[in-house]
């Protein structure tokens, strides 16, 4: 599986989220704690958009581990962004190539995803021939991540993401049970349009990866107020991670089972999600 993190707040140098905390996505990338795999090193990828937000974020993706990438290090040091994504890759059988590597982009849309579809090897070609063929020339590696990507963007993931996920989940437990496969999907999601952030975290068997989003800025503030990081950013900043950065009391909440949030300017939501019949 892979780990991953979302920021979204006050604009900030990557490193300060990719490098610092103690148990940071680096560190995860040798260390996981939480993950099926504690190695992460079959590829990693960083997108972000600007302060400007031009709409159409940058992506830097790269085959090799984390945790001794210098470009990755270079760029961190440089970019300051409001809203970023950064994922490092396991492989669940897939090829370690370039293309395979999250978040995928389309437009000013970024996706990244932990997790599997069971047997995807069985009904790709079933999944892959409902993506739209307007879409169709845009996958461009071989990964379940990409198809359910495109899947979402066909049923509508532009107009209402949630919605969209829920068809595509849908359908990937339709054709995975006529298939035989009694646990289709197992996903968390990260899904951001420049704009506002949406998380999911859903598995066929109710088991899901974990996910967890950082508490509000004002409650961490009163918690530790000798923290100075916490005096620089606005109460909107958000991190959603698959795993904690760090181990400050007060700081995590685990995303409950079956559960999608919105995180945008002003407020935050979690709700409910359902897969749906597409």
């Amino acid at each position: 599986m892979c780990r991953w993190l979302a920021y979204s707040g006050t604009p900030l140098l990557l490193e300060t989220i990719l490098y610092k905390p103690a148990h940071s996505l680096i560190d995860q990338s040798l260390h996981s704690r939480m993950g099926v795999e504690t190695t992460n090193g079959d590829g990693f990828g960083v997108g972000w958009y600007t302060e400007e937000n031009t709409g159409t974020p940058a992506i830097l993706r790269e085959i090799g581990p984390a945790w001794n990438n210098r470009n990755l290090r270079e760029i961190a040091d440089h970019v300051r962004s409001p809203l970023f994504f950064a994922h490092i890759r396991a492989s669940t059988g897939t090829a370690v190539q370039q293309t395979n590597c999250h978040p995928f982009r389309h437009g000013r849309w970024m996706f990244m995803h932990n997790g599997a579809i069971a047997e995807f090897h069985r009904m790709r070609r079933q999944l892959t021939l409902l993506i739209d063929p307007a879409l169709y020339p845009d996958v461009e590696g071989t990964t379940d991540s990409e198809v359910m990507f495109h899947l979402a963007l066909t049923f509508g993931l532009e107009e209402d993401p949630p919605a969209a996920v829920a068809r595509m989940t849908g359908v990937v437990e339709r054709i995975g049970r006529e298939h035989g496969v009694e646990y289709p999907i197992q996903m968390t999601l990260a899904i951001s349009d420049g704009e506002r952030l949406w998380a999911f975290r859903y598995s066929s068997q109710g088991a899901s990866r974990t996910l967890f989003y950082s508490s509000r800025v004002d409650t961490l503030r009163k918690l530790h107020p000798d923290m100075a990081f916490l005096q620089e950013v606005s109460d909107d900043t958000r991190l959603v991670v698959s795993e904690p950065l760090g181990d400050l009391p007060g700081a995590w909440n685990e995303v409950p089972e079956s559960t999608y949030g919105i995180v945008e300017p002003g407020r935050d939501s979690l709700y409910p999600f359902t897969p749906q019949a597409a």
